[in-house]
């Protein structure tokens, strides 16, 4: 369960699941949660922060590892798994150096920006401050692939199945069903398994093959 960034503790992992309400990222992260309990892992994730209705901004911190409080502190995120692009961008500001960023094509205006507070931001220069911040980061385009899975709704899913694939979900894709069946059944179950799997696979193939965290 190591991590390559200085300053790092590398016997945990933090992650930063954050988006839209409407979009599954809480479910993303009790699933995630859930596999890595299954796999003898500790897990600890936080309370949801923002508005979970839909079109408000929600944040979930989940930690596995040799972690105690369920915040993770400023600078010690090492993925953010952004739903939202807007939403991937604010939380950079808690991302080190070293961090990754895996972030949905998926554009949906969050409230922020529909009421004013906020501008969509230009994607390229997300891209821009996020190297140079020395984060690395990586589009996927989860909608196509939960469509092709099955239904455009196992979005989320692709998005758990991304942080498997870049090494930051360190469970045997067993655990990942098993906690998806606390959850689903039948086709339901089907998909969302078909989700994950395919969101590992195109992560794998972005950094390279199988590979343990960036």
């Amino acid at each position: 369960m190591g991590s390559g960034a200085p300053g790092r503790s590398p016997s945990q992992i933090n992650i930063v699941i954050t988006g839209v309400g409407g979009q599954g990222n809480v479910t993303a992260g009790i699933v995630m949660g859930e596999a890595a309990r299954l796999a003898g892992l500790n897990v600890v994730m936080s309370e949801i922060h923002g508005l979970a209705q839909r079109g408000g901004v929600v944040s979930v911190d989940l930690r596995i590892g040799d972690v105690h409080g369920p915040i993770i502190p400023r600078g010690h995120v090492d993925l953010v798994l952004g739903f939202e692009a807007l939403e991937s961008l604010r939380a950079l500001d808690r991302a080190g150096p070293g961090a990754t960023v895996i972030m949905s094509t998926e554009r949906i205006m969050p409230l922020s920006v529909n009421v004013g507070e906020a501008r969509y931001p230009d994607i390229e220069a997300l891209k821009s401050r996020a190297a140079s911040q020395g984060v690395r980061i990586y589009e996927i385009d989860a909608p196509a692939i939960a469509l092709a899975a099955g239904s455009r709704l196992s979005s989320n899913m692709v998005m758990v199945g991304a942080a498997h694939g870049a090494g930051f979900l360190p469970v045997r894709m067993e655990h990942i069903v098993e906690a998806l069946k606390l959850h689903f059944r039948g086709s339901l179950l089907e998909i969302n398994a078909r989700a994950v799997e395919m969101g590992s696979e195109e992560m794998r193939r972005r950094v390279g093959g199988p590979r343990g965290r960036p």
